[in-house]
């Protein structure tokens, strides 16, 4: 059964609600808050630092070459950077670096919501892919037994979908009009697109490329008349987004869908895949060449050397996880519907057709769909494809489960189609679906409660950068309003738990989205004026106060976004000894852009930007610094160098050597 895509006109009244909704979630007061450390500063610099040296090949932070990532995201916070006054109507950069980020979260959210309007996917779809119920000893067949002629499936229609009698010529016209806007939330709503969404990192744009990838290779599979080059050029740029990886995740993605759905003819004649990856390499493969020329060795060995492959074979940055880390990120990640997530999962992959490989009888009507009506199945083996491949990765981080987000919202959308009660080959298909929807209320009532129990848990909490956090967010109210918000979900999910679909996943949705302008983003500015402030303080106070030549210093507690708002090289050092020793050499030889090396006798201060803690340690004692201005748990000393090479020096002499020579690949 094929449904026809809804009229233009509702499809752009649908689009517009998701478009304001997106707004609401990602736009809100975006620029009202600061950058949040360590990583967002670092892109937020290197792309100012694009429109400032006006060298738009190679981004640059703190005076050194940045190769983590190629140049797309880069390029499109430039743009903002480069708008006229931007320093004066976005002081805190938040808004030009995290704009893109943004708008990619709300552009995917748009094209879940237009792929399902045009290719509205019936909930017989999700009811035909279960295992078959073999009839017991002496027990008669239901309807869909022998003889039905569509692999046990009652009134079969076209590939052995159910038909439903029930279905009213009303419920065509809005039920896909809100599963597409329920698909559109339950990609905003997961809470890493909440936070990926809003920060300046290349994870959202790169979800972004990814998604519109797949969306569009399954638009293709599903309608000829789709442009076949479309997916190559997106895919493109999601090579200049993140890397090779984009390709390896559609390749699998189209490899499992092949196992699973079959029909590789059809793939081949409709996607073209090998002129569509020349497309690819046209678009991708400039930049690459150009940064390897003017760069060479040094652009080899850290982005493809470091920052893919030994990323991809090595743990790096102390970032080991155990094999099944991905389970419970899936698991979080779709919170509170994860019930749902799983049994769309399973529902969507169907009956595995190497059941053929083990002897077992496969019932073909059920294990092929049309390409129309494929696209829970595309999303599963979109999901799995990034679960395969991100496990088997030595290096594990919570941000490389992001391009699945978008699967997993498409899977927990079409499954909530299903009818409260239904009769499907002689059982009741959807028992299953009632206590997934049961367990998802019993989550998003744990969070409720969670939220209410505030005032038992939140003095536990002890953060030595924001000590005063735990009475400052029970006295704000935020905690409180999180509680009615999400119990009101739970209360609106329960009564409308037997409407029609999707009305019950929109109920719940809907006071969610509320939750993120009237608890989230408050909670998130306490925590910006509490811990980024003082950073940004002590920015103010280094600018104003430095003397001519005078370098400035970070050392213990490492903040990038004190480069980005001092808009001064600045020199990094930790907590130990060496960062002592380091700061003092580095203050003599190092020479970067931005900072000129020079002895004591010319040059005879430093600023130095330090932590409450480190300053305590016994070998920065007795150096009589002049302290300048303090914020938080930060202080501003201006050292005598003379005496800091001395006791570099003595701590040379007991033993810790210099290590700023020693290569380092991700340095800053």
């Amino acid at each position: 059964m094929r449904l026809a895509a809804l009229p233009r006109r509702t499809r752009l009244l649908v689009l517009l609600l998701t478009a304001g909704l997106g707004g609401l979630l990602f736009l809100w007061r975006l620029g009202s808050t600061g950058l949040v450390d360590e990583t967002p500063p670092l892109f937020a610099a290197s792309a100012r630092a694009m429109v400032e040296r006006g060298d738009w090949l190679i981004p640059h932070v703190n005076g050194l070459p940045r190769y983590d990532k190629p140049p797309l995201v880069y390029w499109l916070m430039g743009l903002f950077y480069a708008l006229p006054g931007q320093p004066r109507w976005d002081p805190l950069g938040t808004w030009a670096s995290s704009l893109p980020s943004a708008l990619a979260t709300i552009a995917v959210m748009l094209a879940l919501a237009d792929t399902l309007l045009r290719w509205p996917q019936p909930p017989q779809v999700l009811q035909a892919h279960r295992w078959r119920r073999r009839p017991g000893a002496g027990e008669a067949p239901g309807p869909g037994g022998p003889g039905s002629g569509a692999g046990g499936l009652a009134s079969a229609g076209p590939a052995g979908l159910a038909t439903s009698s029930a279905a009213s010529p009303a419920s065509v016209s809005w039920r896909p009009a809100l599963t597409a806007m329920t698909a559109a939330l339950a990609f905003a709503l997961s809470p890493l697109i909440l936070l990926w969404g809003r920060i300046p990192v290349s994870d959202a744009l790169f979800t972004a490329m990814v998604s519109l990838t797949c969306l569009a290779v399954w638009r293709r599979l599903a309608d000829a008349s789709q442009p076949w080059a479309l997916p190559w050029l997106l895919l493109g740029l999601a090579v200049l987004t993140k890397g090779p990886v984009a390709v390896v995740l559609l390749a699998l993605t189209l490899a499992l869908f092949l196992l699973l759905q079959g029909d590789g003819v059809l793939l081949l004649r409709r996607l073209r895949p090998l002129p569509g990856l020349l497309l690819t390499a046209l678009v991708a493969m400039p930049w690459y060449g150009l940064a390897l020329w003017r760069d060479g060795r040094a652009f080899w060995d850290s982005f493809i050397g470091y920052h893919n492959v030994q990323r991809f074979t090595a743990v790096v940055n102390d970032h080991l996880e155990p094999w099944w880390y991905f389970v419970p990120v899936l698991l979080l990640a779709a919170l509170p519907v994860t019930p749902l997530l799983l049994l769309g999962l399973v529902r969507a992959i169907g009956p595995l057709r190497l059941r053929r490989c083990r002897g077992l009888p496969l019932p073909s009507a059920v294990s092929t769909v049309p390409p129309e009506l494929s696209l829970a199945r595309f999303a599963a083996c979109w999901l799995l494809a990034v679960l395969l491949f991100f496990t088997a990765a030595a290096t594990k981080l919570p941000s490389y489960w992001l391009p699945a987000t978008p699967a997993a919202a498409l899977l927990i959308a079409l499954v909530s189609q299903l009818p409260w009660r239904s009769e499907v080959m002689g059982v009741d298909a959807d028992r299953p679906f009632r206590l997934a929807w049961r367990l998802s209320l019993v989550l998003a009532a744990v969070l409720a409660l969670a939220f209410a129990l505030g005032p038992v848990w939140v003095p536990l909490i002890f953060d030595p950068e924001m000590p005063t956090l735990p009475a400052e967010l029970l006295a704000s109210g935020f905690l409180g309003r999180a509680a009615w918000l999400w119990a009101l979900a739970v209360l609106l999910g329960w009564l409308l738990r037997a409407r029609p679909a999707p009305q019950r996943l929109l109920a719940l949705q809907l006071p969610l989205v509320l939750f993120v302008p009237a608890a989230l983003l408050p909670s998130w500015a306490l925590g910006d004026r509490l811990r980024g402030l003082p950073v940004r303080q002590m920015a103010a106070a280094a600018t104003r106060l430095a003397a001519p030549r005078e370098a400035l210093a970070m050392v213990g507690i490492l903040k990038p976004s004190l480069h980005y708002y001092s808009g001064r090289v600045v020199i990094y050092e930790g907590i130990e000894p060496e960062g002592l020793v380091n700061l003092a050499d580095r203050l003599r030889q190092e020479d970067r852009p931005g900072q000129n090396p020079a002895p004591p006798e010319v040059i005879p201060t430093a600023l130095v930007v330090i932590d409450r803690t480190t300053a305590a340690q016994p070998f920065w004692q007795g150096l009589q610094p002049i302290e300048l201005s303090r914020a938080g748990l930060y202080r501003l000393w201006r050292v005598d160098r003379t005496l800091l090479e001395r006791r570099a020096a003595e701590l040379r002499a007991a033993g810790h050597p210099l290590t700023w020579t020693r290569p380092r690949p991700e340095r800053y």
